[in-house]
Formats: C-alpha cells, sequence, structure tokens
C-alpha cells in the first residue's frame, strides 16, 4: 500500500544546507566529491559524488552532482546538470581484448600499469568554453572543444566541436539554432565579460539581466 509522508525527517537539515550555503574564494565541495590533480577556481561549487580528474575548472562554474570530468579545461561560469560525463576513457580496440587488463595490469597481478594507453587518453583533452550549459546527462567525448555561450541539450552526446552560442541536442549532437543573432555574438565574444575582474563585475552585475541594455553600454 502507498503512504502519503509529509516529509523525510532529515529534508529540512538538507534544504537548509543546500538554501544556506554561501559561495566565496574557496571552492565548495559537498558530500563525496573526488578531486585529483585539478585547479579549481573560485565562487565555484561541485555537487554531491562530482570527480574531477587532472582537469580545470574555472571561476563561478558549478556541477549538479553525479559528474565525472576527466581531462578537461572548463570555463567560467558553467553550468553543468547532474549526471553529465565529460571525456569518458576510450579503449584500446585494436588489441585482441579491450578490457582493463592489457592496462591495469597491477589489478590482475600481471606486471606494471601499461602508461601508454593512459598518455593516450590523456592527449584528447576536452575544452568547454565560458558560460556553456550541459544539460542532464550529457556526454562530451574525448577530444570535443565546446565554444562559449553554447548549450548541450539533455541527454546529448557530444562527437563534433561546438560553435560558440550553439544550441545542440540529439545522439550524436547536432545544432538547432543559436542563443543570439551573429551580430549580438560577436559583440558578446569582443566584451569577453568572463574576464571582468570581481569589482568591474559586482558594478556591472544589473546589467546582466538584458541583453539589449548590455551590449548597448559595453559592446
Amino acid at each position: 500500500m502507498l503512504q502519503h509522508i509529509e516529509q523525510h525527517p532529515q529534508a529540512n537539515d538538507i534544504i537548509q544546507k543546500y538554501r544556506n550555503k554561501k559561495l566565496g574564494e574557496q571552492p565548495y565541495f559537498h558530500d563525496n566529491v573526488m578531486v585529483r590533480d585539478s585547479k579549481v577556481g573560485s565562487w565555484t561549487e561541485l555537487g554531491r559524488s562530482t570527480f574531477l580528474v587532472e582537469s580545470t575548472f574555472d571561476d563561478y562554474s558549478y556541477t549538479a552532482g553525479e559528474v565525472q570530468i576527466l581531462y578537461s579545461d572548463i570555463g567560467k561560469f558553467c553550468s553543468i546538470a547532474s549526471h553529465v560525463r565529460i571525456n569518458p576513457p576510450n579503449h584500446p580496440m585494436w588489441r585482441v581484448t579491450q578490457s582493463h587488463v592489457t592496462y591495469r595490469r597491477k589489478q590482475y597481478g600481471l606486471g606494471e600499469d601499461d602508461a601508454e594507453i593512459f598518455e593516450w587518453r590523456r592527449e584528447h583533452r576536452v575544452s568547454i568554453g565560458h558560460d556553456v550549459w550541459l544539460g542532464h546527462g550529457a556526454i562530451v567525448m574525448p577530444g570535443v572543444k565546446i565554444g562559449i555561450g553554447a548549450v548541450v541539450g539533455s541527454g546529448a552526446v557530444v562527437t563534433k566541436d561546438v560553435d560558440p552560442y550553439s544550441i545542440v541536442v540529439g545522439v550524436a549532437a547536432k545544432p538547432v539554432r543559436k542563443r543570439f543573432p551573429d551580430d549580438t555574438i560577436e559583440k558578446l565574444l569582443e566584451i569577453a565579460y568572463w574576464d571582468w575582474d570581481r569589482a568591474t563585475f559586482e558594478e556591472r552585475f544589473d546589467d546582466l539581466y538584458n541583453i539589449e541594455t548590455f551590449i548597448e553600454k559595453y559592446g
């Protein structure tokens, strides 16, 4: 029989924790976050169970949780939804077996690990520009570059580079439209607000709400 539950006993504590959090110069890590050999900027937030491996994660960006990022460079002001995977590892399909057994050899008692495979993976870094939104469950494949201001739809699999301010969806991801007209995009790229220092950003913050005002004042 289904039961109506008004609220789980721990719900208030969890809600208050999220509502009361304050971001700052130090990154904010939720539970079960793993960061290895990476650089993380200010005013950032890594949601629960985010893995960040040999990557950079720049100012004002966040993950919503259950995100894996390997060998990638993430720009500023990026919004990364839950269950996104950036740069999932490739396997050596040219070998007799593409299993871990030929390169994670220590685990199987077969000698030292195969450094060549890991270097091969590192060589195919992903680059995510500033102000990119990656929707729920999106996958960005090795070596892909996503331009500034782009949007990747939920569940999309990005196998090719994405132009600035383009919106892509599907498997494999294809462009459907741009966020703004080309002349507006050109001006936004010239203004490059993501490079403003904190004081300038605070001073001009209210102008972020209106694209026409923003372009007129700073374009």
